[in-house]
């Protein structure tokens, strides 16, 4: 049997570090607001609802130690947010987990509010 490198069951494994970044949900659509072009802190604050100011800055921050965001000052009053060549890799996964989401989402909403309609297990049992 062919030992596995790069398990994601390892707990030094690459594949942990690009999970958890896709897995937070301000990270995937600070990327994706930036997939069309590059914008303005004020821009991805409209256009990301619900997004705090301070959160997006700490989320774009976070996305530039990874080499995903790059930062553009041209001047100080004049700050833009791009992708970098590697977080433009992430675009199409993003876009086809966008696709499913679009298919998916109401049937994945049907299930969440039937699950929250649903007696509790034990809730009103009798021993």
């Amino acid at each position: 049997m062919q030992q596995e490198t790069g398990s994601a069951f390892l707990a030094d494994c690459p594949t942990r570090l690009a999970v958890e970044i896709i897995s937070d949900k301000w990270a995937v659509l600070v990327l994706f607001g930036l997939s069309l072009r590059p914008r303005r802190h004020g821009e991805l604050v409209d256009l990301i609802g619900g997004i705090s100011r301070k959160v997006l800055t700490q989320t774009l921050r976070r996305l530039q130690q990874y080499g995903l965001v790059e930062h553009r000052a041209e001047t100080p009053q004049r700050v833009e947010y791009a992708l970098t060549d590697l977080g433009r890799t992430l675009v199409e996964p993003i876009e086809v987990l966008t696709d499913w989401a679009k298919t998916y989402g109401g049937a994945i909403a049907d299930f969440q509010e039937a699950a929250e309609a649903a007696p509790s297990p034990g809730v009103g049992a009798t021993d």
